[in-house]
């Protein structure tokens, strides 16, 4: 019987941790090509088109927590979760860091901690829109 070399099982699981970061990476892009492109490619309805450092900048200094959270909720023309219902808030995230890199910024995907306070954002920020 043949034992089973550990460096390969060790290779593998590294290869697949590799894949899933990248997977994360991309899950930005790949929600911006599905959900956003459609406007913030052309600016419809005065979208900050992706790459636009000039428009971005102030979104960018906002901070990604905010701009993450009240453009979930939906914000000026819009719609909230950019018109995809069921987009995961994590999904959303990934695809502002994916535009706000693309414009400028240096932001990461958010971890757990990020997540919640972009949670937390987006609770206070539907109580404000209610009253």
């Amino acid at each position: 019987m043949m034992r089973p070399n550990t460096a390969y099982y060790l290779f593998s699981a590294y290869a697949l941790l590799m894949l899933s970061d990248a997977s994360l990476a991309n899950s930005g892009e790949l929600t911006y090509q599905q959900v956003c492109a459609s406007c913030h490619t052309p600016g419809v309805a005065g979208a900050p088109k992706l790459g636009d450092k000039a428009k971005w900048a102030a979104l960018i200094k906002e901070g990604q927590v905010q701009i993450t959270a009240h453009g979930y909720v939906g914000v000026r023309g819009m719609p909230a979760k950019g018109g995809k219902p069921d987009l995961s808030v994590s999904d959303f995230a990934a695809s502002v860091v994916y535009m706000a890199n693309q414009s400028g910024a240096s932001w990461k995907n958010p971890d757990d901690v990020m997540l919640k306070k972009i949670d937390a954002e987006i609770q206070r920020r539907q109580a404000q829109l209610r009253k």
